[in-house]
C-alpha cells in the first residue's frame, strides 16, 4: 500500500475506533508537569475530595469468567466489600457460600469444606494487585518516594481522544492511564510488570466504561480485564454504596468462622 493510500485511509480508520498514537515531544520536566496536572484533573473528575476520602465500599454485580483460550465460561453473582486501603471480602454464588477475605498480608477462604488460610501465593497476588491498581495509586501512592511521571501523548480509542500518562514506581512497575480528553475520566488502565516466576513481561489492560455517580463519586459499572491480549474477566456492577461504616469483623478469620456457622444452620 502506498503512503498516499495509507494517508487517505487514516481518517476512516480513526472514525472506526482504530487506535493511533500521537506522541507529543516534551522535555522531561514538561512531561512530568503535564502528567501530574492530568492526574489532578482525573481525581477531580472522579469526585475530588469525596473520591480521595472513601473509607469503605459495598458493591454487587455479576462476574464473567473466561478460560485460557479467552472463551466465556459463565456468570457468577457477587457481593464485594472493602475497607480501604487493604481489606477485601468477596462473596460468590447465589448462596454466597464461596468467600475470599484479604486483610493486609493475611487471607482466608470459605467454601464447602469450611474456612482455611489462603495460600501464600494468593495473598501475594492480592498485595501485588493493589500495587498495580490505578485506583489504589491515585488515592494512596502519589506521594510515595521514587515515583516518576511521564506524559505519553494522545490516542483515539472507540471514537474518543485519550491522553496517556505513565507512572513508574521504585520497583519498576509501570501503571499507565488513558484519560478521556472531555471528561478526564480514566477509560483504560495498563499495568506493565514482570512475572515473578518466568520474568516475562506481563501486560494487563483494563477497559473502564459506563460511568455512574454513586454519592458524588464516579465509578465505572463495567470493567474488562485482558492479560497479554487474552480476555481474563469482566465485571458488571449493579450497585455500589460508599462509607456505610462496614464492620471490620467481616475481614477477619473470626468473622468468616461465624459466617460458616450460619451457613451450616441454613
Amino acid at each position: 500500500m502506498t503512503l498516499r493510500r495509507l494517508l487517505m485511509l487514516f481518517p476512516l480508520l480513526a472514525a472506526l475506533g482504530v487506535t493511533a498514537a500521537h506522541a507529543q515531544v516534551l522535555g522531561p520536566e514538561e512531561s512530568t508537569a503535564k502528567a501530574k496536572e492530568l492526574i489532578q484533573q482525573a481525581i477531580e473528575a472522579l469526585g475530588g475530595e469525596k473520591y480521595l476520602n472513601l473509607r469503605d465500599a459495598s458493591c454487587t454485580g455479576r462476574f464473567a469468567s473466561y478460560d485460557n483460550h479467552g472463551q466465556l465460561t459463565g456468570f457468577t453473582p457477587f457481593w464485594d466489600f472493602n475497607i480501604y486501603p487493604d481489606k477485601s471480602r468477596t462473596e460468590y454464588s447465589s448462596k454466597r457460600n464461596v468467600i475470599f477475605v484479604y486483610n493486609g498480608n493475611q487471607g482466608w477462604v470459605l467454601d464447602r469444606g469450611g474456612v482455611e488460610v489462603a495460600p501464600a501465593d494468593d495473598v501475594d497476588r492480592y498485595q501485588e494487585g493493589l500495587l498495580k491498581s490505578a485506583d489504589h495509586l491515585l488515592r494512596y501512592r502519589l506521594k510515595e518516594e521514587g515515583l516518576s511521571f511521564r506524559y505519553l501523548g494522545t490516542e483515539i480509542v472507540d471514537l474518543k481522544r485519550m491522553d496517556w500518562i505513565e507512572i513508574v514506581d521504585r520497583e519498576r512497575r509501570s501503571i499507565r492511564l488513558a484519560l478521556d480528553q472531555k471528561t478526564r475520566l480514566p477509560m483504560r488502565t495498563m499495568a506493565l510488570v514482570r512475572d515473578r516466576a518466568t520474568r516475562r513481561r506481563v501486560e494487563e489492560l483494563e477497559t473502564l466504561s459506563n460511568y455512574h455517580s454513586f454519592g458524588g463519586v464516579m465509578m465505572p459499572k463495567q470493567i474488562a480485564r485482558d492479560q497479554n491480549g487474552r480476555q481474563v474477566y469482566k465485571v458488571f456492577f449493579t450497585d455500589c454504596q460508599f462509607n456505610t461504616g462496614l464492620d471490620e469483623m467481616l475481614f477477619t478469620r473470626e468473622g468468616l468462622d461465624q459466617t460458616w456457622v450460619k451457613l451450616g444452620k441454613k
